[in-house]
Order: structure tokens, then sequence, then C-alpha cells
């Protein structure tokens, strides 16, 4: 067997039981991975020195293909509500075609850590079938020092085969589906097959982190994070896709921890990841200087990015391949990064929405019964083609910010957050970064400018000391007045031609919020179930 790059020699690839390999290439920087990618034509570069690939049919997660190995450490204790069940022998079937599938080629490794924090992270070893998904998870995750890799021995295995097609009676996946993805979190072992798609690789570390952190008195979270730059004061953003996570908290006059996935714990917050994973749909340089520039610069990867074939300038506005373009690149891309990947207790925290009903107001000041409410939630809305086949406005629920990667019932993470706002007296507000004048397709997009506005005036305190007033619909406080915001985008329904319109979605969006919240009732306090949304004023 041919190897090439830096490894621990002690513990190769036959330790995992792989056999009959053509080679395998270790840990292996940007430039060498660019060239096997192009030479195996599996992506292209385009100007700025970025490389684009394209994930197929699978443009984003297939949470229906993601199956957990029901055994003695997690029968009691997973949450199987959002979770599929895998036995064990299914398992071992499939582990024993992934080897025998890849054997006589040549796969890349990586070794790499899951998270900031030496207490708690997780030493993990990807081995992937595609150059540029091994580039993907080196950009992704927190790469060891070169001195490190000599003695690396992983916690945590990940392989990826996207030419192998699983066998729903063989394996244990869903009839029909020609992918899966199979967590054995007992021997820590993740196997994934079919998709193309590299975000499946992160989220498996995420999803493992977990299911084993709540254990150590860590909230693993789906929230970007940022610090002020004298460290003394960190921010929290939790967010589902679209909703300005990313594009929030990388402020030019703050230091950026992490864009997708961080802890809390005892000592303060960390960083899961070493890179960033922006969607580009969009991407202007004027509105996002910062993920712009790291976007077109050699070392990152670009999925699904239209580019002129002539010219190679990537298109950022042409979404014919997906909403869900992405660029993946290093934290260190972002001149204003963390370096280490940690920072104190946060001070405040920031729930994003993108409202496309356009009734939520654009800030709000939640009480800690509210934070729970809300953090159990998790609501959004997706609007017509950001996914396929979803026509007008549907609202999105989605636990805890992230329930595709929750092994544990949401509420483990709920009062593991509680305790820790309670603890160090956290302020937590809920920002609609959605529409505002109307619905999606008749309001607009609330300026980015008010939003950052907003986010400013919470973060360095200012908007603690607003007049508020008790929104009549969902219970919270809104500002009256706030510099720099017009002042009739704090109160919707000023922004809406047709009130009696906006009385009419605002009632039906609460009651959506009352249904979907039924489901956690029986796990929640009193108080929290008191600080649902419920109409404060009669109908006109």
């Amino acid at each position: 067997m041919q190897e090439t790059g830096v490894r621990n020699a002690a513990y190769g690839a036959d330790k995992f039981g792989f056999k009959k390999l053509a080679g395998v290439n270790w840990n292996l920087t940007e430039a060498p991975l660019y060239e096997h990618a192009i030479r195996n034509g599996e992506a292209s570069i385009v100007a700025g020195g970025a490389l684009c690939a394209e994930t197929g049919h699978h443009t984003g997660r297939s949470p229906k293909d993601k199956h957990t190995v029901e055994d003695d450490l997690t029968r009691d204790v997973l949450w199987w509500d959002g979770n599929r069940k895998m036995s064990k022998e299914n398992f071992d079937t499939m582990l024993a075609d992934f080897i025998k599938h890849v054997e006589g080629k040549t796969l890349f490794a990586q070794d790499l850590y899951g998270g900031a924090d030496h207490t708690h992270r997780i030493k993990v070893r990807v081995f992937t079938e595609y150059a540029w998904h091994s580039l993907f998870i080196r950009q992704l995750l927190i790469r060891p020092e070169l001195k490190e890799l000599g003695g690396f021995v992983p916690e945590m295995t990940i392989i990826d085969l996207p030419s192998f097609k699983p066998d729903a009676k063989r394996h244990g996946g869903r009839e029909g589906s020609d992918t899966m993805v199979a967590i054995d979190f007992t021997r820590k072992i993740v196997l994934i097959c079919g998709s193309s798609y590299a975000g499946e690789m992160k989220k498996s570390v995420f999803t493992t982190l977990n299911f084993y952190l709540p254990a150590k008195n860590v909230v693993p979270m789906h929230c970007s994070a940022n610090v002020s730059k004298d460290g003394s004061e960190s921010a929290l953003f939790f967010g589902l896709s679209g909703t300005g996570k990313t594009t929030l908290s990388a402020d030019p006059n703050r230091i950026l921890i992490g864009d997708d996935e961080t802890g809390w714990g005892p000592d303060g917050i960390f960083n899961f990841e070493g890179g960033c994973y922006a969607k580009t749909i969009k991407l202007s340089q004027e509105a996002e200087p910062m993920i712009w520039d790291a976007t077109n610069r050699f070392g990152c990867v670009l999925e699904n990015v239209v580019f002129d074939p002539t010219t190679r300038v990537p298109d950022y506005d042409d979404g014919s391949k997906t909403e869900n373009t992405r660029s993946a690149y290093p934290l260190d891309f972002i001149p204003n990064a963390s370096r280490t990947g940690r920072a104190s207790h946060p001070k405040n925290i920031i729930f994003l929405t993108a409202d496309a009903y356009g009734v939520m107001p654009p800030v709000a000041k939640l009480t800690p019964e509210q934070a729970m409410y809300h953090f159990l939630s998790g609501y959004t809305a997706k609007v017509a083609g950001t996914e396929k086949g979803l026509v007008g406005v549907q609202p999105e629920f989605s636990t805890c910010f992230g329930a595709p990667f929750l092994p544990r019932h949401p509420s483990v993470y709920a009062d593991l957050l509680k305790d820790y706002i309670n603890k160090h007296n956290v302020d937590v507000w809920l920002v609609n970064s959605g529409w505002t004048g109307g619905k999606y397709g008749e309001g607009r997009r609330m300026p980015i400018k008010a939003t950052r506005t907003l986010v400013t005036a919470a973060l360095n305190g200012s908007l603690k000391n607003a007049d508020f007033r008790t929104d009549p619909y969902f219970g919270f406080a809104v500002p009256t007045s706030v510099p720099g915001v017009e002042p009739h985008l704090l109160n919707p329904i000023k922004t809406w031609k047709d009130k009696s319109e906006f009385d009419k979605t605002a009632r039906a969006l609460v009651e959506m919020f009352q249904k979907n919240f039924a489901k956690f009732e029986s796990h929640v306090t009193a108080d929290i179930k008191a600080a649902a949304p419920e109409v404060r004023i009669a109908a006109e």
C-alpha cells in the first residue's frame, strides 16, 4: 500500500480494519489536495483561487436518511422521536461492506479535532473517497499542529463514500433511498454514503458532541459566537439556515469565535470547528466584505456555485443549481477571528428568525421563560425556491434551532441552557431578520442595516435602556424607539397597508406556535408554558 503525508505510523488504516487499499494520502494540505481533485475530475479552480465542486442531486443534508444504532448505550437515552433506529447487525453489515467496497482504492485521511477546549474536544479521523471532501473537512474542523500528527490516535472515525449505494434490506435504511448516514455512538463510528454533500461530515461530528457533552455539564449549541475586542463580552447567535447567523456574527468590530457550532461549559464558550461554512447565494463584497474575501481566495471550497466557463468568475446570484450554495474556509481567512476559539461566558444571546409572514418585530427582549419557549420552538419560515418543491411560505419549527442534530431529548439541552442563562444573568433577544410590511412576496426583507444596528445596540448594552411596549400577539417586550432605526419598523403593524390582514396573519402564526409546542408541555415548567404567544387584543 502506498502512503503519503504525515501520520502516526503505529496507528494506520489497518487499525480500523481496512484491507487491500491501494493507498492512503494522510493529512494533505491545500495544494496537493487541489492537485488530486483536479486530476480526478472532482472540481474546478475558479477566478480568485477557490476550488469549486458540485454535490450532485444532494445539495443539502438528508436528515431522513440519518440512522443511529440502538444498543445498551443509546436505547434508553436517545430521543427516538427525532432519530431513526438502526440495529447493530445492520451497522456491522454496512461497515463490512464499506471495507470491501474500498479494496483497491486510494483514500484520503485527515486527523482533526472537534472542539477548541482541550478538556472537551474529540479526536476525529476522516477517511474520504474525494480529495475535495478531504480539503473541506480539513478546513472545517480544527487542524492539529504538525508535531501532534505523529502520535495522533483517533477517538472517532468517519468514512465518507459517495460511490457506495446502500441496500435498504441489507443495511436497514429507507426503502428507495440511495443515501445513508449511520452513527454508532458506542464505537464512535460514522458511515456516510450515496451523497456528495460534504456538510454531512461536519454535522456528524456535531451530532456526536451533542450526545456526549451534556453529561460533562456542557451545552452543545447550533449557534455562532463572537466577542468584544477586549474579550470581556461574548455573544451567541442562534438561527436556522438563512437567518443571518454567519453574516451577523462576522462583525468587523468584534472577534469571531465561530459561525455554526459552539459549546458552553463551566469555563465559558468554545468553538467546535476550525472553519466557516457560509451561504453564498447573493453574496456581495459590499454587504459582506469579510465573507467575500474569504470566499474568493485559494484554499476555499465552493459547493454548487455557478461560474462562467470562459472567465471562471463565480456568479453568486445564480441559484439555478440550488439556493444552498456554500463556501467553506478556515477561520484564519477572517482577519478578526479568534485564534483560540474560546471566550468568556456570554452576556447576550440572539435568537434569529426569518419570519416570512412579516408579523414579528425586528427585535424583542425575552424573559428567561420566553427564552426557553422560543429555544424549544426554534422558529423560522421557509420561502418558495429555497427547497425543491416548496411553494409559498411555510413555517419551520426546529427545536433548539437544530433538531436534526439532537441525539438526546430537547429538554436536556434546554435545561442546561436555562441553568447557564440564569447563573450568568444573560440577556436574551429575539431578532427577526425576515420580512416586514407584508408576507414574503408582498412585503420587503428587513433592512440588513437596521438589523445590524439593533444587534449592535443589544450587544453594547444600550438597547436595555430603551422604552418598551408589550407586543399584543407574542407578549414579549419590544423597544419603541432605537437611534438609527426607522420608528415604524419597530411596530410591524404600522408597516402593513392592510391592518386587518396583519391581524389575521399574526393570529395564525400565534396558533402555529401553540400547536407546535404541545409536544413539549409535559417536559417544561408551568412558567415556561405560560410564556407562550397569546393574542391579547380583541379582533377589530
